[in-house]
C-alpha cells in the first residue's frame, strides 16, 4: 500500500507492505553515497539488507537507547559524512526505531544545509508515529527534543516483517500511539483495539495510524495548530519518560489517562491492560512535577493540554501551569 504525503514544499509517499526491505532499492535512490544509521538494539540483518542495495554504503551504528540522541552523536554522523566525502548529492537512511529517525533525520537536515533523507522504521512505535511527519531531533540540557528541524523525508518505507524481532514489552509501547491517534481521530482504529487482537491485526493498525497522521500533517506540517493535537498524553508523559522507568510509549499511555472524560477512561483502561500497558504511576510526584515544569512547550507560564470529552471531539486549552500540576497530583499522587 503507498500513502501519499501532500506538502507545500515536498511530496512523497510512505509504501507500506510486507517484505518491503529487500526493495529498497527500487523505491530509494542509492545509486550513490548513503550513510545508514541504525543502533545496536536493531538486528544487523536490517541495516545490511539495505546496504546490499547501495552503490557506496557506509553504516553507522550508534548505541541503543535515547542517550544516543545528544550532540555528540550527531557530530559523529556530520563526521562520517565529512570523512567520506558525502556532498549534497549524496544521502542518508534511517533503518530503526524512532531514535534512528530522529537523529538520523537531523543530522541529514544539518549537513550541507539538508540532503537527501530516507526512513525505514523497525518499531512499532516509530511505524505508527516518528517516522511520519519530519519532526528531527536531538534532546540537549536534559530537555528532550530541545534542538531540531521539521525536515520532511524523500520517502518512507514500513516493512511491518520487522516486526518479528521486537521485544513483547516494545511491541507493546509502540501500540500506545495508535491507541493515541484511535482516540483522537479514529474511532474505529479504537474499537479494533477494544475487541480485536493486535499481533493479528498490527497491518491494520499501522494503515489506520499512518493515514491519520498524515491527514494532520498535511494540514499543519509544523504544529502550528491542529498537530498539537498529537501532542494528546505527551505533556504529563514526558514528565514521566525524564524518570527513566518507563517507555515513551507507557509514558503516554498514563499521560492520556488524566486528559480522558471518566466515560473514556472506562473504555481506555481495559484497553491498555490489554495491550500490556501501564495504567499507574507509582513515582515521586514532586520530581514529576519539577520535570513538567521543564517542558519546552510551556510559554508564558502556560501550556498547551489537549483533553477529551469523547472519542474524536478534542479540546485543546491553554492550562496555567498550577492547573497541570494539580491535575498531575490528583492521578498520580
Amino acid at each position: 500500500m503507498i500513502i501519499p504525503v501532500n506538502l507545500p514544499l515536498g511530496s512523497y509517499d510512505i509504501t507500506v507492505e510486507r517484505g518491503v526491505l529487500k526493495k529498497a532499492g527500487e523505491l530509494l535512490n542509492l545509486e550513490r553515497r548513503v550513510l545508514i544509521v541504525t543502533d545496536s538494539g536493531v538486528p544487523e540483518e536490517y541495516s545490511k539488507a539495505v546496504a546490499a542495495q547501495c552503490k557506496a554504503p557506509f553504516i553507522k551504528t550508534v548505541p541503543m537507547g535515547e542517550e544516543s540522541k545528544s550532540l555528540s552523536v550527531f557530530e559523529e554522523l556530520c563526521g562520517e559524512m565529512l570523512e567520506h566525502g558525502f556532498d549534497r548529492s549524496d544521502c542518508v537512511v534511517a533503518v530503526g526505531g524512532g531514535v534512528c529517525g530522529d537523529l538520523a533525520g537531523f543530522a541529514a537536515a544539518s549537513y550541507m544545509r539538508g540532503i537527501d533523507f530516507y526512513n525505514i522504521p523497525t518499531t512499532v512505535l516509530s511505524m505508527v508515529d516518528s517516522s511520519v511527519g519530519g519532526k528531527t531531533a536531538v534532546n540537549f540540557g536534559g530537555i528532550k527534543n530541545i534542538l531540531g528541524a521539521f525536515y520532511q523525508p524523500k520517502a518512507v518505507l514500513i516493512d511491518p516483517d520487522t516486526l518479528k524481532t521486537l521485544s513483547p514489552r516494545h511491541f507493546s509501547n509502540g501500540l500506545a500511539e495508535a491507541v493515541k491517534m484511535s482516540l483522537t481521530f479514529d474511532e474505529e482504529l479504537f474499537r479494533i483495539f477494544e475487541s480485536g487482537d493486535a499481533h493479528e491485526q498490527i497491518d491494520e493498525i499501522i494503515e489506520h495510524s499512518v493515514k491519520s497522521k498524515v491527514r494532520v500533517v498535511e494540514q499543519d506540517e509544523k504544529e502550528s495548530g491542529l498537530r498539537k493535537v498529537l501532542n494528546f498524553g505527551h505533556t504529563m508523559g514526558h514528565a514521566i519518560e525524564s524518570t527513566g522507568d518507563f517507555y515513551h510509549g507507557e509514558c503516554v499511555a498514563l499521560g492520556m489517562l488524566p486528559m480522558c472524560s471518566p466515560e473514556i477512561r472506562k473504555r481506555l483502561v481495559p484497553v491498555l491492560k490489554k495491550l500490556n500497558l501501564p495504567t499507574e504511576y507509582r513515582g515521586d510526584i514532586k520530581k514529576l512535577i519539577s520535570a513538567a515544569s521543564h517542558d519546552k512547550k510551556f510559554s508564558g507560564g502556560k501550556v498547551t493540554v489537549i483533553t477529551l470529552p469523547e472519542i474524536e471531539k478534542f479540546i485543546m486549552e491553554e492550562w496555567k501551569a498550577e492547573e497541570l500540576f494539580e491535575r498531575m497530583e490528583e492521578f498520580f499522587a
